[in-house]
């Protein structure tokens, strides 16, 4: 699996090359900036790119700003924004995309390597891998006319889980509460969003992410 790494700290971007050369990915090109990125994205068409918000030359949002240009150009490119930010204009495009293959990790919360691991290889496959922090943030800017204010605290935290790509099982097991409880909860939460339940998970964090861009 050929991978673009887009990040401007040393240390950063050897520790990400050396993870993915060992679980097996091929790191075709390595970049520091937002100009580089977006040629090395377009030219090279990766199997998934993994992308910081944050690059030179002015450090605000290039790599996202590159990532968002590259999907423009190249539709379905997978990407997975890496970061220590939460951009939240830019962040609610590109997980809006209904093509798939997106997804908002936060650097100080990969506790993790295989769920990191298996996070890239769900996006470059087409899924969807958010970290809950990210939609939380996304959802901390509604105001208290909207429809996510009618959720719970609960209701929140399972649509959190649900827009990273889990099953009512995945989230049951996460939330130590039994499948039921859950289906129950996102049955309520889709009607309090006037959004279509259903089954079909990739169908559901759809739902969820163009929530997000609403």
């Amino acid at each position: 699996m050929r991978v673009v790494v887009a990040e401007d700290q040393f240390l950063m971007r050897d520790g990400l090359t050396r993870l993915l050369t060992a679980h097996g990915f091929e790191v075709v090109k390595v970049v520091d900036n937002g100009p580089g990125t977006l040629r090395a994205l377009i030219e090279l068409q990766p199997d998934v790119a993994i992308v910081d918000v944050r690059l030179p030359p002015s450090f605000t949002d290039e790599g996202l700003r590159a990532a968002l240009e590259a999907r423009r150009q190249v539709p379905g490119l997978p990407i997975l924004v890496l970061s220590q930010y939460v951009e939240q204009l830019y962040a609610r495009e590109l997980l809006a995309d209904q093509a798939g293959g997106v997804g908002y990790l936060l650097k100080d919360r990969v506790f993790n390597e295989d769920h990191f691991v298996e996070a890239i290889r769900r996006v470059a496959v087409g899924g969807t891998a958010l970290d809950p922090e990210v939609v939380a943030k996304l959802l901390g800017g509604r105001g208290n006319d909207t429809p996510i204010a009618r959720l719970t605290e609960r209701e929140l935290e399972v649509l959190a889980l649900m827009a990273e790509g889990r099953s009512n099982s995945a989230i049951a097991q996460r939330l130590y509460l039994s499948e039921k409880a859950i289906s129950k909860c996102t049955t309520s939460m889709f009607a309090k969003l006037d959004l279509p339940g259903t089954e079909d998970d990739n169908r559901r964090v759809l739902a969820v992410l163009a929530f997000l861009n609403s």
